[in-house]
């Protein structure tokens, strides 16, 4: 009883169980040599997938909608700094991923065939293949996971709903809240899935398959590594022309921490709040800021999407064309914006990426479960550097409610100097 309550309705926790447990029985299966008994245990698995693949198409389209039609002109003072920091923020992270993957390429366990797949060669093929998707019609795109169509479509309906009737944005929010609701249900049966797939491939490939995902997860992190104490240091110097470090570290430790247990950045909007006060920011910016980054600002995401979408194409034996490449950044930046809110969101918009690469639906919906297994520590990592870079854009462009520049003043609390930096840099960021 001690254990049911400590599993409780924790999703991290069932699905450690979930996974020990598949180790477990997929071990006695292996030695044993009953291979054959583990296609009673896929089942759960391609249930897992299948759920995933159907529920995909409808998310896209509806949260990329939805995210685009909330954006109001004439928001607060600088605000569009800020938009602007988190896109260059998430491209970059983006970019790095790409960089990253092709320098450690990984494959992973895949049942698909990889000479069935292929991915255009030439910048003809690449831009016929990308007109073509982007045209096609909507219902067609949805029907047939064509995300690309899926993508254009949601991008020219959020726009255009931008000016839409305070009502249409109701009904809008409410559909957001469905697609919410019904992707958590899938989810929960995450631990299910995750069980018969462990089970599974255990009991016919060992454990040689587990050594990749270690592989997968040092790419991951790396590139995230990066991006939080490379990438957006640089962009928060390229601001302000300081040192962005005191900064970083106040951020990482005060944000990122919370963030990396609760895995939501939903759930550490109080906590940026309250940090944005302390640095004296003010309030009609970062009231707005913050919680439009905990729905745009998706570096860890952006990162997720392309690693996971590159290592199925190193796996299927698809080149990857520099254009295809480039335009895989864009995708994984605005695909990211779309993935707030959902448990899990950027893997479910993997396909997305991986249909720009030729790879079909079924091996996509197979890399998100592989997501999954890895998300215990990719989820916690991406959501402590998705919430901790929306407090250091925020601070980096945000005006202040005094003559006081926060990072300066970090820099001299940090190294023994007490009290303010006052005028100066604050005046040139609009306070």
């Amino acid at each position: 009883m001690q254990f049911l309550r400590w599993l409780g309705k924790s999703l991290v926790r069932q699905i450690l169980c979930a996974m020990l447990l598949g180790i477990l029985i997929g071990y006695i299966l292996l030695k044993a040599e009953m291979p054959q008994s583990a296609e009673y245990f896929q089942i759960l698995g391609e249930f897992f997938t299948k759920a995933l693949r159907a529920v995909a198409p409808i998310l896209v389209f509806v949260l990329i909608t939805h995210a685009i039609s909330r954006h109001q002109q004439g928001q607060a003072r600088g605000l569009k700094t800020i938009i602007a920091l988190y896109v260059a923020g998430t491209f970059a992270a983006a970019a790095v991923a790409v960089v990253a993957s092709t320098w450690f390429p990984t494959t992973l366990y895949l049942s698909g065939n990889p000479e069935a797949v292929t991915a255009p060669g030439s910048l003809k093929e690449v831009l016929t293949a990308l007109l073509f998707k982007i045209t096609d019609n909507p219902v067609s795109a949805v029907a047939n996971g064509n995300y690309i169509g899926i993508l254009a479509w949601s991008m020219l309906a959020g726009i255009a709903l931008r000016h839409a009737h305070a009502n249409t944005k109701t009904v809008l929010d409410d559909a957001a809240r469905v697609i919410h609701y019904i992707v958590s249900l899938v989810i929960r049966i995450a631990p299910y899935g995750v069980f018969g797939l462990v089970t599974a491939t255990v009991a016919t490939t060992g454990f040689s398959t587990f050594h990749t995902y270690a592989r997968l997860i040092a790419v991951l992190l790396g590139s995230m590594a990066v991006v939080a104490l490379i990438v957006n240091p640089l962009l928060t110097w390229g601001i302000l022309r300081q040192n962005p470090y005191p900064l970083v570290w106040r951020c990482l430790t005060q944000s990122g921490i919370p963030a990396f247990f609760t895995r939501s950045s939903a759930a550490n909007i109080p906590i940026n709040l309250d940090l944005c006060e302390a640095l004296h920011i003010r309030e009609e910016t970062y009231s707005i800021s913050i919680p439009l980054g905990a729905n745009i600002n998706m570096a860890g995401a952006a990162i997720t999407i392309a690693v996971l979408s590159l290592a199925a194409a190193h796996t299927m034996n698809v080149p990857v064309h520099p254009l295809n490449a480039l335009l895989l950044c864009f995708l994984a930046t605005l695909g990211a914006a779309g993935a707030s809110g959902v448990p899990g969101g950027s893997l479910m918009l993997i396909p997305m990426a991986c249909s720009l690469l030729g790879i079909d639906g079924d091996t996509a919906a197979q890399v998100i479960a592989i997501g999954v297994l890895i998300g215990v520590v990719q989820d916690s990592a991406e959501t402590a550097l998705n919430s901790s870079s929306d407090v250091i854009f925020t601070v980096t462009a945000g005006p202040t409610r005094e003559a006081i520049d926060p990072v300066r003043y970090l820099s001299n609390h940090s190294s023994g100097k007490m009290g303010y930096a006052l005028a100066g840099a604050a005046a040139r960021r609009g306070a």
